[in-house]
Protein backbone atom coordinates (compact mmCIF):
# COMPACT_ATOMS: atom_id res chain seq x y z
CA UNK A 1 0.00 0.00 0.00
CA UNK A 2 1.35 3.40 -0.93
CA UNK A 3 0.52 4.70 2.54
CA UNK A 4 3.42 2.70 3.98
CA UNK A 5 6.02 5.06 2.59
CA UNK A 6 4.46 7.97 4.17
CA UNK A 7 5.68 9.24 6.79
CA UNK A 8 7.49 11.29 6.59
CA UNK A 9 7.41 13.03 5.12
CA UNK A 10 6.17 15.33 7.19
CA UNK A 11 6.71 19.07 5.07
CA UNK A 12 5.86 22.65 4.56
CA UNK A 13 6.75 26.20 4.19
CA UNK A 14 10.00 26.56 6.09
CA UNK A 15 10.93 29.98 7.38
CA UNK A 16 14.16 31.42 8.68
CA UNK A 17 15.07 30.12 12.13
CA UNK A 18 16.86 31.49 15.15
CA UNK A 19 20.58 31.31 15.77
CA UNK A 20 22.10 27.81 15.98
CA UNK A 21 22.85 28.15 19.70
CA UNK A 22 19.22 28.64 20.73
CA UNK A 23 18.11 25.02 21.12
CA UNK A 24 14.68 25.87 22.49
CA UNK A 25 13.92 28.07 19.47
CA UNK A 26 15.30 25.42 17.07
CA UNK A 27 13.12 22.74 18.66
CA UNK A 28 10.03 24.95 18.39
CA UNK A 29 10.84 25.75 14.75
CA UNK A 30 11.33 22.09 13.80
CA UNK A 31 8.01 21.16 15.44
CA UNK A 32 6.30 24.06 13.65
CA UNK A 33 7.69 22.98 10.27
CA UNK A 34 6.76 19.32 10.92
CA UNK A 35 3.17 20.35 11.72
CA UNK A 36 3.04 22.46 8.56
CA UNK A 37 4.29 19.50 6.53
CA UNK A 38 1.55 17.32 7.97
CA UNK A 39 -1.00 19.94 6.86
CA UNK A 40 0.60 19.94 3.40
CA UNK A 41 0.08 16.16 3.18
CA UNK A 42 -3.57 16.56 4.19
CA UNK A 43 -4.20 19.25 1.58
CA UNK A 44 -2.00 17.75 -1.15
CA UNK A 45 0.15 20.90 -1.26
CA UNK A 46 3.09 19.58 -3.29
CA UNK A 47 4.72 23.02 -3.52
CA UNK A 48 4.83 23.30 0.27
CA UNK A 49 6.23 19.78 0.54
CA UNK A 50 8.87 20.53 -2.09
CA UNK A 51 9.83 23.67 -0.17
CA UNK A 52 10.14 21.87 3.18
CA UNK A 53 12.20 18.93 1.94
CA UNK A 54 15.87 18.95 1.11
CA UNK A 55 16.31 18.50 -2.66
CA UNK A 56 17.91 15.07 -2.00
CA UNK A 57 15.18 13.94 0.44
CA UNK A 58 14.53 10.20 0.73
CA UNK A 59 11.95 8.19 2.63
CA UNK A 60 12.46 4.57 3.58
CA UNK A 61 8.99 3.12 4.04
CA UNK A 62 7.87 0.27 6.28
CA UNK A 63 8.48 -2.28 3.51
CA UNK A 64 12.07 -1.07 2.98
CA UNK A 65 11.34 0.75 -0.28
CA UNK A 66 13.23 4.02 -0.74
CA UNK A 67 11.17 6.79 -2.30
CA UNK A 68 11.34 10.54 -2.84
CA UNK A 69 9.08 13.50 -3.56
CA UNK A 70 8.03 12.08 -6.95
CA UNK A 71 5.92 9.52 -5.06
CA UNK A 72 4.04 12.33 -3.31
CA UNK A 73 3.38 14.24 -6.51
CA UNK A 74 1.18 11.42 -7.84
CA UNK A 75 -1.57 12.32 -5.36
CA UNK A 76 -2.23 8.74 -4.29
CA UNK A 77 -2.63 8.19 -1.44
CA UNK A 78 -4.74 11.14 -0.31
CA UNK A 79 -5.13 12.00 3.37
CA UNK A 80 -7.96 13.09 5.60
CA UNK A 81 -5.73 12.89 8.70
CA UNK A 82 -1.94 13.22 8.86
CA UNK A 83 -0.79 14.04 12.41
CA UNK A 84 2.48 13.65 14.29
CA UNK A 85 2.51 13.19 18.06
CA UNK A 86 4.81 12.08 20.84
CA UNK A 87 7.84 13.70 19.21
CA UNK A 88 11.29 13.77 20.76
CA UNK A 89 14.01 16.01 19.30
CA UNK A 90 17.80 15.69 19.51
CA UNK A 91 19.82 18.60 18.14
CA UNK A 92 23.36 18.28 16.75
CA UNK A 93 24.33 21.78 15.60
CA UNK A 94 22.85 22.17 12.11
CA UNK A 95 21.28 18.69 12.19
CA UNK A 96 18.47 17.20 14.23
CA UNK A 97 16.74 13.86 14.71
CA UNK A 98 13.03 13.75 15.45
CA UNK A 99 11.28 10.56 16.51
CA UNK A 100 7.56 10.10 17.11
CA UNK A 101 4.37 8.62 15.78
CA UNK A 102 2.39 9.64 12.70
CA UNK A 103 -1.32 8.78 12.60
CA UNK A 104 -2.91 8.79 9.16
CA UNK A 105 -6.28 8.16 7.55
CA UNK A 106 -7.11 8.42 3.89
CA UNK A 107 -7.58 6.58 0.62
CA UNK A 108 -5.16 4.73 -1.65
CA UNK A 109 -6.19 3.07 -4.89
CA UNK A 110 -9.81 3.79 -3.95
CA UNK A 111 -9.50 1.92 -0.64
CA UNK A 112 -9.81 3.56 2.78
CA UNK A 113 -6.97 3.07 5.27
CA UNK A 114 -5.93 4.14 8.74
CA UNK A 115 -2.60 3.39 10.38
CA UNK A 116 0.01 4.57 12.85
CA UNK A 117 3.73 4.72 12.00
CA UNK A 118 6.75 5.19 14.23
CA UNK A 119 9.11 7.55 12.43
CA UNK A 120 12.61 8.93 12.53
CA UNK A 121 13.17 12.17 10.62
CA UNK A 122 16.58 13.67 9.88
CA UNK A 123 16.62 17.46 9.63
CA UNK A 124 19.40 19.76 8.38
CA UNK A 125 19.70 23.52 8.51
CA UNK A 126 20.22 24.78 4.94
CA UNK A 127 20.70 28.51 4.36
CA UNK A 128 19.18 29.26 7.78
CA UNK A 129 16.08 27.06 7.27
CA UNK A 130 15.30 23.61 8.65
CA UNK A 131 14.69 21.07 5.87
CA UNK A 132 13.86 17.39 6.17
CA UNK A 133 16.64 15.36 4.53
CA UNK A 134 15.49 11.80 5.25
CA UNK A 135 12.75 9.87 6.97
CA UNK A 136 12.09 6.28 7.96
CA UNK A 137 8.67 4.94 8.91
CA UNK A 138 7.69 1.62 10.47
CA UNK A 139 4.04 0.64 10.63
CA UNK A 140 2.80 -0.07 14.13
CA UNK A 141 0.47 -3.01 14.80
CA UNK A 142 -3.21 -2.08 14.88
CA UNK A 143 -4.54 -1.44 18.36
CA UNK A 144 -6.49 -4.35 19.79
CA UNK A 145 -10.14 -3.62 20.62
Amino acid sequence: MASHWLFAIAMALATPVAQAGDKTQDEREILRVEAALCRAFETGDVAALRDGLDERFTLTDSSGKVTNLAEVERGDPSYDVFRNHGQSIRLYGDAALVTGITSIEGRSGGQAFAADFRFTDTWVRVDGRWKMAASHASRLPAAKP
